[in-house]
Protein backbone atom coordinates (compact mmCIF):
# COMPACT_ATOMS: atom_id res chain seq x y z
CA UNK A 1 0.00 0.00 0.00
CA UNK A 2 1.62 3.24 -0.98
CA UNK A 3 1.65 5.95 1.75
CA UNK A 4 0.05 9.51 1.04
CA UNK A 5 1.11 12.98 1.89
CA UNK A 6 -1.14 15.59 2.91
CA UNK A 7 -1.36 19.52 2.44
CA UNK A 8 -4.09 21.21 3.63
CA UNK A 9 -5.55 24.45 3.18
CA UNK A 10 -4.14 25.32 -0.67
CA UNK A 11 -5.56 28.89 -1.42
CA UNK A 12 -6.68 28.39 -4.76
CA UNK A 13 -7.62 31.91 -6.53
CA UNK A 14 -10.98 33.08 -8.46
CA UNK A 15 -10.86 35.89 -11.28
CA UNK A 16 -13.12 37.68 -8.63
CA UNK A 17 -10.76 37.63 -5.83
CA UNK A 18 -11.89 34.97 -3.58
CA UNK A 19 -9.62 32.22 -2.62
CA UNK A 20 -11.28 28.56 -2.05
CA UNK A 21 -9.38 26.35 -0.32
CA UNK A 22 -8.58 22.66 -1.03
CA UNK A 23 -6.77 19.71 0.29
CA UNK A 24 -3.80 17.87 -2.09
CA UNK A 25 -3.29 13.89 -1.43
CA UNK A 26 -0.41 13.14 -3.24
CA UNK A 27 1.91 10.03 -3.32
CA UNK A 28 4.40 10.21 -1.00
CA UNK A 29 7.19 9.64 -3.77
CA UNK A 30 5.45 12.97 -5.41
CA UNK A 31 6.42 14.28 -8.81
CA UNK A 32 4.02 14.53 -11.52
CA UNK A 33 1.02 12.12 -12.14
CA UNK A 34 -2.68 12.52 -13.17
CA UNK A 35 -5.06 14.35 -10.86
CA UNK A 36 -8.63 13.19 -9.38
CA UNK A 37 -10.37 16.75 -8.79
CA UNK A 38 -13.53 16.79 -6.77
CA UNK A 39 -15.51 20.02 -5.94
CA UNK A 40 -17.54 19.83 -2.72
CA UNK A 41 -19.72 21.83 -0.28
CA UNK A 42 -19.72 19.46 2.35
CA UNK A 43 -16.43 19.86 3.46
CA UNK A 44 -12.90 18.02 2.43
CA UNK A 45 -12.05 16.16 5.66
CA UNK A 46 -13.17 13.18 8.04
CA UNK A 47 -14.70 9.98 6.19
CA UNK A 48 -14.84 11.56 2.56
CA UNK A 49 -11.07 12.33 2.60
CA UNK A 50 -9.66 9.64 4.21
CA UNK A 51 -11.70 7.06 2.11
CA UNK A 52 -11.68 8.96 -1.30
CA UNK A 53 -8.77 11.08 -1.20
CA UNK A 54 -6.22 9.12 0.68
CA UNK A 55 -7.79 6.01 -1.67
CA UNK A 56 -7.15 7.72 -5.00
CA UNK A 57 -3.59 8.75 -3.71
CA UNK A 58 -2.15 5.35 -2.76
CA UNK A 59 -3.33 4.28 -6.27
CA UNK A 60 -0.60 6.91 -7.67
CA UNK A 61 -3.14 9.66 -8.34
CA UNK A 62 -2.66 13.67 -7.01
CA UNK A 63 -5.92 14.22 -5.29
CA UNK A 64 -7.31 17.56 -4.91
CA UNK A 65 -10.76 18.15 -2.85
CA UNK A 66 -11.83 21.82 -3.00
CA UNK A 67 -14.82 23.39 -0.77
CA UNK A 68 -17.17 25.55 -2.59
CA UNK A 69 -17.10 29.08 -2.77
CA UNK A 70 -18.96 30.50 0.95
CA UNK A 71 -18.34 26.77 3.00
CA UNK A 72 -15.25 25.27 5.41
CA UNK A 73 -13.21 28.15 4.92
CA UNK A 74 -13.65 28.71 0.76
CA UNK A 75 -14.22 32.37 0.53
CA UNK A 76 -17.46 34.38 -0.75
CA UNK A 77 -20.95 33.57 0.09
CA UNK A 78 -22.48 30.39 -1.25
CA UNK A 79 -24.63 30.62 -4.09
CA UNK A 80 -25.43 27.02 -4.64
CA UNK A 81 -25.42 25.50 -8.25
CA UNK A 82 -24.65 29.51 -9.25
CA UNK A 83 -20.86 29.31 -9.08
CA UNK A 84 -19.65 25.91 -9.93
CA UNK A 85 -19.53 26.31 -14.00
CA UNK A 86 -16.80 29.69 -13.34
CA UNK A 87 -15.12 28.47 -10.24
CA UNK A 88 -14.61 25.24 -11.39
CA UNK A 89 -12.73 26.07 -14.97
CA UNK A 90 -10.67 28.61 -12.47
CA UNK A 91 -9.78 25.72 -10.21
CA UNK A 92 -8.90 23.70 -13.53
CA UNK A 93 -6.46 26.44 -14.79
CA UNK A 94 -4.87 26.45 -11.52
CA UNK A 95 -4.48 22.80 -11.10
CA UNK A 96 -2.34 23.01 -14.49
CA UNK A 97 0.37 25.27 -12.79
CA UNK A 98 1.41 23.19 -10.56
CA UNK A 99 4.60 21.07 -10.25
CA UNK A 100 3.08 18.50 -9.88
CA UNK A 101 0.35 18.48 -12.36
CA UNK A 102 0.75 14.91 -14.55
CA UNK A 103 -0.97 16.88 -17.87
CA UNK A 104 -4.26 14.99 -17.60
CA UNK A 105 -7.22 14.83 -14.69
CA UNK A 106 -10.21 13.28 -13.87
CA UNK A 107 -13.22 13.97 -12.11
CA UNK A 108 -15.66 12.07 -9.28
CA UNK A 109 -17.88 12.62 -6.60
CA UNK A 110 -21.82 11.98 -5.72
CA UNK A 111 -24.93 14.11 -5.98
CA UNK A 112 -23.38 17.75 -5.54
CA UNK A 113 -20.14 16.92 -6.42
CA UNK A 114 -21.27 15.04 -9.60
CA UNK A 115 -23.46 18.07 -10.92
CA UNK A 116 -19.83 20.66 -10.58
CA UNK A 117 -18.08 17.72 -12.68
CA UNK A 118 -21.26 18.20 -15.79
CA UNK A 119 -21.06 22.03 -14.45
CA UNK A 120 -17.05 22.65 -16.53
CA UNK A 121 -17.54 18.72 -18.36
CA UNK A 122 -18.01 20.71 -21.46
CA UNK A 123 -15.43 23.23 -21.21
CA UNK A 124 -12.37 21.85 -19.74
CA UNK A 125 -10.25 21.02 -22.39
CA UNK A 126 -8.84 17.65 -23.88
CA UNK A 127 -6.67 16.90 -20.93
CA UNK A 128 -10.36 15.88 -18.96
CA UNK A 129 -10.08 12.41 -19.61
CA UNK A 130 -12.26 10.67 -17.42
CA UNK A 131 -15.08 11.34 -15.08
CA UNK A 132 -16.96 9.35 -12.37
CA UNK A 133 -20.21 10.72 -11.46
CA UNK A 134 -22.54 8.86 -8.97
CA UNK A 135 -26.21 9.55 -7.79
CA UNK A 136 -27.13 12.57 -9.70
CA UNK A 137 -27.63 14.62 -13.03
CA UNK A 138 -26.41 17.27 -15.11
CA UNK A 139 -29.48 19.98 -14.02
CA UNK A 140 -31.13 19.46 -10.67
CA UNK A 141 -34.05 21.61 -11.60
CA UNK A 142 -36.57 19.03 -12.64
CA UNK A 143 -35.91 16.74 -9.92
CA UNK A 144 -36.63 19.90 -7.58
CA UNK A 145 -39.82 20.04 -9.74
CA UNK A 146 -41.07 16.55 -10.10
CA UNK A 147 -43.38 16.54 -12.98
CA UNK A 148 -44.10 20.23 -11.93
CA UNK A 149 -44.60 19.74 -8.60
CA UNK A 150 -42.34 20.82 -5.87
CA UNK A 151 -40.47 18.46 -4.24
CA UNK A 152 -41.08 19.84 -0.99
CA UNK A 153 -38.96 17.30 1.13
CA UNK A 154 -36.16 17.10 -0.58
CA UNK A 155 -35.28 20.81 -1.39
CA UNK A 156 -36.56 21.59 2.46
CA UNK A 157 -34.10 18.91 3.84
CA UNK A 158 -31.37 19.38 1.79
CA UNK A 159 -31.11 23.56 2.47
CA UNK A 160 -31.74 22.60 6.06
CA UNK A 161 -28.78 20.35 5.80
CA UNK A 162 -26.23 23.00 4.23
CA UNK A 163 -27.24 25.48 6.84
CA UNK A 164 -26.86 23.12 9.76
CA UNK A 165 -23.17 21.68 8.47
CA UNK A 166 -22.04 25.49 8.29
CA UNK A 167 -22.69 25.66 11.92
CA UNK A 168 -21.50 24.33 15.46
CA UNK A 169 -21.79 20.20 15.76
CA UNK A 170 -22.28 20.55 11.94
CA UNK A 171 -21.67 16.81 11.91
CA UNK A 172 -24.71 15.59 12.87
CA UNK A 173 -26.67 17.66 10.53
CA UNK A 174 -27.34 14.61 8.55
CA UNK A 175 -29.25 12.92 11.05
CA UNK A 176 -31.00 15.81 12.35
CA UNK A 177 -31.41 18.03 9.27
CA UNK A 178 -34.48 15.09 8.41
CA UNK A 179 -36.10 15.21 11.93
CA UNK A 180 -36.30 19.33 11.43
CA UNK A 181 -37.75 18.61 7.94
CA UNK A 182 -40.37 16.44 8.78
CA UNK A 183 -41.62 18.66 12.37
CA UNK A 184 -41.69 21.77 9.62
CA UNK A 185 -43.42 20.29 6.72
CA UNK A 186 -46.17 18.66 9.69
CA UNK A 187 -46.38 22.23 10.96
CA UNK A 188 -49.36 23.89 8.67
CA UNK A 189 -46.99 26.96 7.29
CA UNK A 190 -47.11 28.25 4.09
CA UNK A 191 -44.38 26.72 2.21
CA UNK A 192 -42.40 30.38 2.02
CA UNK A 193 -41.89 29.71 5.98
CA UNK A 194 -40.92 26.08 6.62
CA UNK A 195 -37.03 27.13 6.38
CA UNK A 196 -38.15 29.57 9.55
CA UNK A 197 -39.27 26.06 10.86
CA UNK A 198 -36.66 24.04 10.24
CA UNK A 199 -33.38 26.57 10.58
CA UNK A 200 -34.75 28.98 12.61
CA UNK A 201 -34.16 31.63 9.85
CA UNK A 202 -34.87 31.99 6.05
CA UNK A 203 -32.29 30.13 3.69
CA UNK A 204 -31.26 31.88 0.53
CA UNK A 205 -31.67 28.60 -1.80
CA UNK A 206 -35.00 27.61 -0.44
CA UNK A 207 -36.80 30.90 -0.86
CA UNK A 208 -34.79 30.85 -4.74
CA UNK A 209 -36.63 27.31 -5.39
CA UNK A 210 -39.68 28.43 -3.92
CA UNK A 211 -39.71 31.74 -6.35
CA UNK A 212 -37.73 30.08 -9.62
CA UNK A 213 -40.17 27.54 -10.56
CA UNK A 214 -39.82 24.70 -13.12
CA UNK A 215 -40.08 26.49 -16.20
CA UNK A 216 -36.58 26.21 -17.67
CA UNK A 217 -37.21 29.45 -19.25
CA UNK A 218 -37.32 31.25 -16.01
CA UNK A 219 -33.87 33.07 -16.07
CA UNK A 220 -32.56 31.83 -12.98
CA UNK A 221 -32.11 28.55 -14.14
CA UNK A 222 -29.89 29.56 -17.37
CA UNK A 223 -26.50 29.15 -15.32
CA UNK A 224 -27.28 26.32 -13.88
CA UNK A 225 -28.52 23.88 -16.26
CA UNK A 226 -25.95 21.71 -18.36
CA UNK A 227 -28.00 19.22 -19.83
CA UNK A 228 -28.04 20.59 -23.16
CA UNK A 229 -24.33 20.24 -22.98
CA UNK A 230 -23.70 16.34 -21.78
CA UNK A 231 -23.13 15.35 -25.03
CA UNK A 232 -20.57 17.86 -25.89
CA UNK A 233 -18.45 15.82 -23.00
CA UNK A 234 -15.25 14.20 -24.49
CA UNK A 235 -14.25 12.73 -21.99
CA UNK A 236 -15.01 9.03 -20.73
CA UNK A 237 -18.02 9.15 -18.30
CA UNK A 238 -18.62 6.37 -16.23
CA UNK A 239 -22.01 6.66 -13.78
CA UNK A 240 -23.84 4.81 -11.05
CA UNK A 241 -27.46 5.51 -9.60
CA UNK A 242 -29.82 3.78 -7.87
CA UNK A 243 -33.62 3.01 -8.47
CA UNK A 244 -34.72 4.74 -5.10
CA UNK A 245 -32.83 7.67 -5.95
CA UNK A 246 -34.18 11.33 -6.55
CA UNK A 247 -32.15 11.68 -9.20
CA UNK A 248 -32.10 7.95 -11.12
CA UNK A 249 -34.73 9.81 -14.30
CA UNK A 250 -32.18 12.39 -14.77
CA UNK A 251 -29.17 10.62 -14.63
CA UNK A 252 -30.30 7.97 -17.12
CA UNK A 253 -31.39 11.29 -19.09
CA UNK A 254 -27.89 12.21 -19.54
CA UNK A 255 -26.62 8.43 -20.03
CA UNK A 256 -29.21 8.67 -23.29
CA UNK A 257 -27.58 11.93 -24.48
CA UNK A 258 -23.89 10.58 -24.33
CA UNK A 259 -25.37 7.91 -26.30
CA UNK A 260 -27.10 9.73 -28.73
CA UNK A 261 -23.62 11.55 -29.32
CA UNK A 262 -21.67 8.25 -29.96
CA UNK A 263 -20.13 8.56 -26.89
CA UNK A 264 -19.73 5.05 -24.83
CA UNK A 265 -20.25 5.78 -20.92
CA UNK A 266 -20.87 2.77 -18.46
CA UNK A 267 -23.84 2.88 -15.91
CA UNK A 268 -24.58 1.14 -12.89
CA UNK A 269 -27.39 0.71 -10.90
CA UNK A 270 -28.18 -0.92 -7.84
CA UNK A 271 -31.05 -1.24 -5.08
CA UNK A 272 -29.84 1.75 -3.39
CA UNK A 273 -31.06 5.24 -2.29
CA UNK A 274 -29.43 8.42 -2.18
CA UNK A 275 -27.83 8.49 1.18
CA UNK A 276 -27.11 4.62 0.57
CA UNK A 277 -23.95 3.69 2.46
CA UNK A 278 -24.08 0.63 0.63
CA UNK A 279 -23.50 2.20 -2.98
CA UNK A 280 -19.80 3.63 -1.33
CA UNK A 281 -17.55 0.23 -2.09
CA UNK A 282 -19.01 -0.26 -5.69
CA UNK A 283 -18.57 3.64 -6.38
CA UNK A 284 -15.13 3.07 -5.16
CA UNK A 285 -14.26 -0.05 -6.93
CA UNK A 286 -15.69 1.32 -10.67
CA UNK A 287 -14.33 4.53 -10.22
CA UNK A 288 -10.76 3.28 -9.31
CA UNK A 289 -11.24 0.94 -12.40
CA UNK A 290 -12.69 3.61 -14.81
CA UNK A 291 -9.32 6.09 -13.97
CA UNK A 292 -7.14 3.42 -14.11
CA UNK A 293 -8.72 2.70 -17.79
CA UNK A 294 -8.28 6.39 -18.74
CA UNK A 295 -5.64 7.72 -17.31
CA UNK A 296 -2.99 5.11 -16.60
CA UNK A 297 -4.04 2.93 -19.52
CA UNK A 298 -4.95 0.20 -17.62
CA UNK A 299 -8.21 -1.62 -18.84
CA UNK A 300 -7.95 -4.95 -17.21
CA UNK A 301 -10.59 -4.12 -14.31
CA UNK A 302 -12.98 -2.52 -17.06
CA UNK A 303 -16.30 -5.02 -17.21
CA UNK A 304 -16.71 -6.29 -20.94
CA UNK A 305 -20.42 -4.68 -20.91
CA UNK A 306 -21.56 -1.37 -20.10
CA UNK A 307 -24.37 -1.00 -18.15
CA UNK A 308 -24.61 -3.34 -14.87
CA UNK A 309 -28.01 -3.46 -13.23
CA UNK A 310 -29.52 -5.18 -10.01
CA UNK A 311 -33.24 -6.67 -10.64
CA UNK A 312 -35.43 -6.04 -7.62
CA UNK A 313 -37.40 -8.76 -7.00
CA UNK A 314 -35.18 -11.53 -8.69
CA UNK A 315 -31.98 -9.85 -6.54
CA UNK A 316 -29.42 -10.62 -9.00
CA UNK A 317 -27.00 -8.16 -10.91
CA UNK A 318 -27.37 -8.26 -14.84
CA UNK A 319 -24.98 -6.78 -17.42
CA UNK A 320 -26.32 -5.82 -20.53
CA UNK A 321 -24.91 -3.74 -23.42
CA UNK A 322 -27.00 -0.79 -23.00
CA UNK A 323 -30.07 1.03 -21.37
CA UNK A 324 -32.78 0.48 -22.05
CA UNK A 325 -31.86 -2.98 -22.50
CA UNK A 326 -32.63 -4.99 -25.83
CA UNK A 327 -35.37 -6.85 -26.11
CA UNK A 328 -37.76 -5.04 -23.76
CA UNK A 329 -41.36 -3.85 -25.39
CA UNK A 330 -43.80 -1.65 -23.88
CA UNK A 331 -46.65 -3.48 -22.43
CA UNK A 332 -50.05 -1.36 -21.32
CA UNK A 333 -51.94 -2.40 -18.40
CA UNK A 334 -55.70 -1.00 -18.37
CA UNK A 335 -56.90 0.31 -15.44
CA UNK A 336 -60.19 -1.39 -15.30
CA UNK A 337 -63.71 -1.50 -14.37
CA UNK A 338 -64.41 -2.63 -10.50
CA UNK A 339 -60.73 -1.37 -9.95
CA UNK A 340 -59.25 -4.05 -12.27
CA UNK A 341 -55.89 -4.13 -14.10
CA UNK A 342 -55.13 -6.08 -16.68
CA UNK A 343 -52.48 -5.84 -19.65
CA UNK A 344 -53.60 -5.05 -22.78
CA UNK A 345 -54.28 -8.09 -25.33
CA UNK A 346 -54.18 -8.98 -29.00
CA UNK A 347 -58.21 -8.64 -29.92
CA UNK A 348 -59.74 -7.63 -27.16
CA UNK A 349 -59.76 -3.85 -28.01
CA UNK A 350 -58.35 -2.94 -24.69
CA UNK A 351 -60.93 -1.79 -21.99
CA UNK A 352 -64.82 -2.31 -21.67
CA UNK A 353 -67.50 0.63 -21.58
CA UNK A 354 -67.57 1.65 -17.98
CA UNK A 355 -68.22 4.83 -15.79
CA UNK A 356 -64.95 6.49 -14.09
CA UNK A 357 -64.12 6.36 -10.40
CA UNK A 358 -64.55 9.07 -8.59
CA UNK A 359 -62.53 10.21 -5.05
CA UNK A 360 -62.18 13.91 -3.33
CA UNK A 361 -58.78 15.14 -3.07
CA UNK A 362 -58.29 18.05 -0.21
CA UNK A 363 -55.28 20.09 0.36
CA UNK A 364 -56.08 20.62 4.05
CA UNK A 365 -55.58 16.78 4.37
CA UNK A 366 -53.09 15.88 1.71
CA UNK A 367 -52.73 12.20 0.83
CA UNK A 368 -49.73 11.09 2.58
CA UNK A 369 -46.94 8.97 1.23
CA UNK A 370 -45.40 6.56 2.30
CA UNK A 371 -41.55 5.98 1.06
CA UNK A 372 -40.70 6.75 -2.43
CA UNK A 373 -37.50 8.76 -3.40
CA UNK A 374 -36.31 11.61 -1.02
CA UNK A 375 -33.13 12.96 -0.47
CA UNK A 376 -31.93 12.30 2.89
CA UNK A 377 -34.27 9.56 3.69
CA UNK A 378 -34.09 5.74 3.11
CA UNK A 379 -35.94 5.50 0.11
CA UNK A 380 -36.63 1.55 0.05
CA UNK A 381 -39.60 -0.03 -0.46
CA UNK A 382 -42.74 0.26 1.93
CA UNK A 383 -45.75 -1.51 2.39
CA UNK A 384 -48.53 0.63 1.45
CA UNK A 385 -51.79 -1.42 2.78
CA UNK A 386 -52.35 2.01 5.26
CA UNK A 387 -52.19 4.26 2.07
CA UNK A 388 -54.11 1.75 0.21
CA UNK A 389 -56.94 1.91 2.89
CA UNK A 390 -57.72 5.58 2.10
CA UNK A 391 -60.36 7.06 -0.13
CA UNK A 392 -58.65 9.60 -1.34
CA UNK A 393 -56.54 6.92 -2.81
CA UNK A 394 -57.99 4.29 -5.87
CA UNK A 395 -56.27 1.08 -6.24
CA UNK A 396 -56.20 -1.22 -9.38
CA UNK A 397 -54.79 -4.72 -9.21
CA UNK A 398 -54.46 -7.15 -11.65
CA UNK A 399 -55.02 -10.96 -10.51
CA UNK A 400 -52.26 -13.09 -9.45
CA UNK A 401 -49.67 -14.08 -11.88
CA UNK A 402 -49.07 -17.60 -13.69
CA UNK A 403 -45.81 -16.93 -14.11
CA UNK A 404 -43.12 -14.39 -12.86
CA UNK A 405 -42.27 -11.21 -15.05
CA UNK A 406 -39.72 -9.13 -15.91
CA UNK A 407 -39.91 -5.27 -15.95
CA UNK A 408 -37.26 -3.47 -17.19
CA UNK A 409 -36.72 0.02 -18.56
CA UNK A 410 -38.75 3.18 -18.48
CA UNK A 411 -42.24 3.46 -16.68
CA UNK A 412 -44.88 5.99 -17.87
CA UNK A 413 -48.63 6.80 -16.88
CA UNK A 414 -51.50 7.73 -19.65
CA UNK A 415 -54.61 8.69 -17.63
CA UNK A 416 -57.26 10.38 -18.48
CA UNK A 417 -58.79 12.51 -15.74
CA UNK A 418 -61.35 15.09 -14.74
CA UNK A 419 -61.31 17.75 -12.00
CA UNK A 420 -63.28 19.81 -10.32
CA UNK A 421 -60.64 22.63 -10.51
CA UNK A 422 -57.85 23.12 -13.12
CA UNK A 423 -54.97 22.55 -10.61
CA UNK A 424 -54.54 19.38 -9.89
CA UNK A 425 -51.44 17.08 -9.27
CA UNK A 426 -52.20 13.61 -10.83
CA UNK A 427 -49.89 10.74 -8.77
CA UNK A 428 -49.30 7.32 -10.19
CA UNK A 429 -47.47 4.59 -8.19
CA UNK A 430 -46.75 0.82 -8.97
CA UNK A 431 -46.35 -1.91 -6.47
CA UNK A 432 -46.14 -5.16 -6.27
CA UNK A 433 -48.31 -7.27 -3.75
CA UNK A 434 -46.87 -10.56 -2.26
CA UNK A 435 -49.39 -13.41 -1.46
CA UNK A 436 -50.11 -12.79 1.63
CA UNK A 437 -51.19 -9.09 1.27
CA UNK A 438 -48.03 -6.67 1.85
CA UNK A 439 -47.73 -4.38 -0.92
CA UNK A 440 -44.41 -2.65 -1.49
CA UNK A 441 -44.03 0.56 -3.92
CA UNK A 442 -41.55 -0.02 -6.85
CA UNK A 443 -42.02 3.35 -8.72
CA UNK A 444 -44.15 6.37 -9.07
CA UNK A 445 -44.59 9.78 -10.35
CA UNK A 446 -46.22 12.65 -10.88
CA UNK A 447 -47.38 15.21 -13.24
CA UNK A 448 -49.06 18.83 -11.55
CA UNK A 449 -51.71 20.10 -14.22
CA UNK A 450 -53.32 24.05 -14.93
CA UNK A 451 -55.82 25.39 -16.67
CA UNK A 452 -56.82 23.40 -19.98
CA UNK A 453 -59.84 23.73 -22.37
CA UNK A 454 -60.40 20.08 -22.08
CA UNK A 455 -63.00 18.73 -20.11
CA UNK A 456 -61.16 15.36 -19.72
CA UNK A 457 -57.73 15.54 -19.98
CA UNK A 458 -55.23 13.07 -21.19
CA UNK A 459 -52.15 13.45 -18.56
CA UNK A 460 -49.62 11.65 -19.76
CA UNK A 461 -46.11 11.19 -17.36
CA UNK A 462 -42.70 9.09 -16.60
CA UNK A 463 -42.43 7.13 -13.66
CA UNK A 464 -39.09 6.26 -12.31
CA UNK A 465 -37.59 3.56 -14.44
CA UNK A 466 -37.49 -0.21 -12.62
CA UNK A 467 -35.45 -3.46 -13.29
CA UNK A 468 -38.10 -5.81 -11.49
CA UNK A 469 -39.52 -9.54 -11.07
CA UNK A 470 -43.17 -9.35 -10.38
CA UNK A 471 -42.87 -13.04 -9.24
CA UNK A 472 -45.32 -15.64 -9.55
CA UNK A 473 -48.42 -15.42 -7.88
CA UNK A 474 -48.02 -11.84 -7.32
CA UNK A 475 -49.94 -9.54 -8.28
CA UNK A 476 -49.42 -5.89 -10.27
CA UNK A 477 -50.94 -2.81 -8.08
CA UNK A 478 -51.41 0.93 -9.59
CA UNK A 479 -52.31 3.81 -7.29
CA UNK A 480 -54.03 6.90 -8.40
CA UNK A 481 -54.13 10.06 -5.98
CA UNK A 482 -53.58 13.36 -6.00
CA UNK A 483 -51.12 14.05 -3.21
CA UNK A 484 -47.86 12.39 -2.14
CA UNK A 485 -47.13 14.89 1.02
CA UNK A 486 -44.79 15.75 1.70
CA UNK A 487 -42.32 14.39 -1.10
CA UNK A 488 -44.12 16.68 -3.01
CA UNK A 489 -46.21 20.40 -1.48
CA UNK A 490 -49.63 19.84 -1.57
CA UNK A 491 -51.51 22.03 -4.61
CA UNK A 492 -53.88 23.85 -2.89
CA UNK A 493 -56.39 24.02 -5.89
CA UNK A 494 -56.34 27.35 -6.85
CA UNK A 495 -53.32 28.10 -8.79
CA UNK A 496 -51.65 31.09 -6.01
CA UNK A 497 -47.97 31.05 -5.98
CA UNK A 498 -46.12 27.79 -4.54
CA UNK A 499 -45.01 29.94 -1.48
CA UNK A 500 -48.40 31.68 -0.23
CA UNK A 501 -50.96 30.28 2.57
CA UNK A 502 -54.64 31.11 2.06
CA UNK A 503 -57.04 29.56 0.77
CA UNK A 504 -57.26 25.70 0.05
CA UNK A 505 -59.80 24.22 -2.57
CA UNK A 506 -60.94 20.44 -2.30
CA UNK A 507 -61.35 18.78 -5.80
CA UNK A 508 -63.48 15.87 -7.04
CA UNK A 509 -61.41 13.83 -9.23
CA UNK A 510 -62.67 11.20 -11.79
CA UNK A 511 -60.38 8.63 -13.72
CA UNK A 512 -61.60 7.20 -16.70
CA UNK A 513 -60.95 3.42 -18.15
CA UNK A 514 -63.28 3.16 -21.52
CA UNK A 515 -63.08 2.70 -24.72
CA UNK A 516 -62.56 5.67 -26.01
CA UNK A 517 -60.23 7.51 -22.47
CA UNK A 518 -58.15 4.00 -21.93
CA UNK A 519 -56.40 5.01 -18.67
CA UNK A 520 -53.19 3.16 -18.10
CA UNK A 521 -49.44 2.15 -17.11
CA UNK A 522 -46.94 1.86 -19.61
CA UNK A 523 -44.44 -1.04 -18.55
CA UNK A 524 -41.08 -2.11 -20.08
CA UNK A 525 -41.89 -6.25 -20.47
CA UNK A 526 -38.88 -8.15 -21.16
CA UNK A 527 -40.35 -11.27 -22.68
CA UNK A 528 -37.88 -14.00 -23.59
CA UNK A 529 -36.53 -17.09 -21.43
CA UNK A 530 -32.97 -16.93 -20.06
CA UNK A 531 -30.78 -19.23 -17.67
CA UNK A 532 -30.11 -16.42 -14.88
CA UNK A 533 -26.69 -16.14 -13.74
CA UNK A 534 -24.90 -13.00 -11.81
CA UNK A 535 -21.99 -11.30 -12.96
CA UNK A 536 -18.87 -13.01 -12.67
CA UNK A 537 -16.39 -9.98 -14.24
CA UNK A 538 -13.97 -8.08 -12.60
CA UNK A 539 -15.10 -6.08 -9.43
CA UNK A 540 -17.75 -8.54 -8.56
CA UNK A 541 -16.68 -8.68 -5.45
CA UNK A 542 -18.24 -5.04 -4.72
CA UNK A 543 -21.77 -6.05 -6.17
CA UNK A 544 -22.84 -8.19 -2.92
CA UNK A 545 -26.67 -9.93 -3.13
CA UNK A 546 -27.92 -6.95 -1.25
CA UNK A 547 -31.17 -4.49 -1.48
CA UNK A 548 -33.75 -7.53 -0.52
CA UNK A 549 -36.51 -6.10 1.03
CA UNK A 550 -38.29 -9.51 1.09
CA UNK A 551 -37.59 -13.55 0.90
CA UNK A 552 -35.89 -14.21 -2.55
CA UNK A 553 -37.87 -16.05 -5.23
CA UNK A 554 -37.16 -19.49 -5.81
CA UNK A 555 -35.26 -20.26 -8.55
CA UNK A 556 -37.66 -22.08 -10.97
CA UNK A 557 -40.64 -19.97 -10.60
CA UNK A 558 -41.25 -19.62 -14.74
CA UNK A 559 -39.12 -16.42 -14.99
CA UNK A 560 -39.36 -14.58 -18.69
CA UNK A 561 -36.66 -11.63 -18.66
CA UNK A 562 -34.73 -9.89 -21.11
CA UNK A 563 -31.37 -11.98 -22.07
CA UNK A 564 -28.10 -10.21 -19.60
CA UNK A 565 -24.83 -10.74 -20.01
CA UNK A 566 -22.26 -13.10 -17.53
Amino acid sequence: MRRVRLHRDLPVPMPDGVTLLADHYAPAAGGRAPVILMRSPYGRRGLFGWLYGRGFARQGFHVVIQSCRGGFGSGGLPDPLGDEHDDGLATVAWLREQPWYGGSFAMFGPSYLGYTQWAIAPYAGPDLKAMAVQITASQFRDAAYVGGAFALESALSWTTLTDAMSRRFGGAALWTAPRLTRRAVLSGRPVAELDLVSAGRPLPFFQDLVTHHADPAVPYWDKRDFSLKVGDVDAAVTMLGGWYDVFLPWQLKDYAALRAAGRRPYLTIGPWYHIDTRHGRPTMAEASAWFRAHLLGDMSRLRPDPVRIYVTGAEEWRDHPDWPVPGMREQRWHLQQGFGLGPERVGTGGPQESEPDRFRYHPAHPTPVIGGPVLLGDSRPRDQRRLEQRRDVLVYSSPALESAVEMIGPVRAELFVRSSTPYVDVVARVCDVWPDGRSFNVCEGVRRLGPSTDDVRRVEFDLWPIAHRFRRDHRIRVHVAAGAYPTIARNPGTGDPLGAGGAMVPNDIEVFHSPDRPSAVVLPLCSWPHSVRRTRSPNAAAFPRSGRYAPAAPPDDGAHSCAPRG
